[in-house]
């Protein structure tokens, strides 16, 4: 077993503040990923990056020699580094010259791997990722309704897709966004909140982006995925391409996903 020590960092917007936590504990051997899909790494994070700069408004991605680097500029997620075909010196190195708290590195391995490649400095949030890709053809008919007692909101913005699920009393009850680039688009911050989960509405959310994506001329979906949103996008027809672990340079981490 694998002892990491965890920390919590809030993100950036208001909408999803939380307490500053830490966490300590003990990882335990998991099942091996069924993740054996045959779209490439190198395709499939080449999508995933340029996708999530569009989604997030960061400056397009620069390729480096093992990956990509993002310049997201918030105070807690400065940049991020992304590899799509990781070992263990590129990643020390990285590591050991990267200097500035709060930058990322996203790293196409499992956890427990990239924690014994990793310095001191660096920690593994506590949440595993995944990448998952689909096919965006044909789309699902018709667009789905939200379930009764809500009410669905769509908007484009910057050539973002994005869609609101609002509950009786106008709170925010499930959201998501897509940021189709050519023949792929990227699926990007799902969330339902939790007084409102189990009620389809993260299902009804990926379906009408499913839609917005298709429209727009995307054949192929791809994410990052958490556990719990695992579940669902898997439900949905979506195949797992493999790992995906977060590190940061400390003192912390925040859901970067």
């Amino acid at each position: 077993m694998v002892g990491l020590s965890l920390s919590y960092v809030p993100p950036e917007t208001e909408t999803e503040s939380h307490h500053i936590r830490t966490i300590c504990y003990t990882l335990a051997p998991r099942r091996p990923l069924v993740c054996n899909d045959p779209m490439r790494n190198a395709d499939i994070t080449a999508a995933w990056v340029r996708g999530w700069a569009v989604s997030r408004g960061t400056p397009p991605p620069v390729e480096e020699p093992w990956g990509y680097r993002i310049d997201v500029g918030l105070g807690r997620h400065v940049f991020r580094h992304v590899l799509p075909e990781p070992d263990e010196p590129t990643v020390r190195k990285l590591c050991e010259t990267v200097t500035q708290p709060y930058a990322w590195l996203k790293v196409l391995a499992g956890p427990e791997e990239v924690a014994g490649w990793i310095t001191p400095e660096w920690v593994v949030p506590d949440d595993p990722g995944f990448m998952m890709y689909t096919d965006l053809r044909p789309a699902p008919a018709p667009v789905p309704a939200p379930p009764a007692g809500y009410t669905l909101h769509t908007e484009v913005h910057e050539g973002v897709h994005l869609v609101r699920v609002l509950a009786r009393d106008g709170s925010l009850a499930a959201r998501g966004q897509v940021a189709p680039t050519g023949r792929t688009a990227v699926f990007d911050q799902i969330e339902t909140y939790e007084a409102h989960q189990r009620r389809g509405l993260g299902r009804t959310v990926m379906r009408v982006l499913h839609h917005a994506a298709a429209g727009a001329g995307a054949a192929t979906g791809v994410l990052g995925a958490t556990v719990q949103g695992r579940a669902l996008y898997a439900s949905l027809g979506w195949r797992c391409q493999g790992p995906l672990t977060g590190v940061v340079r400390g003192p912390g981490t925040d859901d970067a996903d």
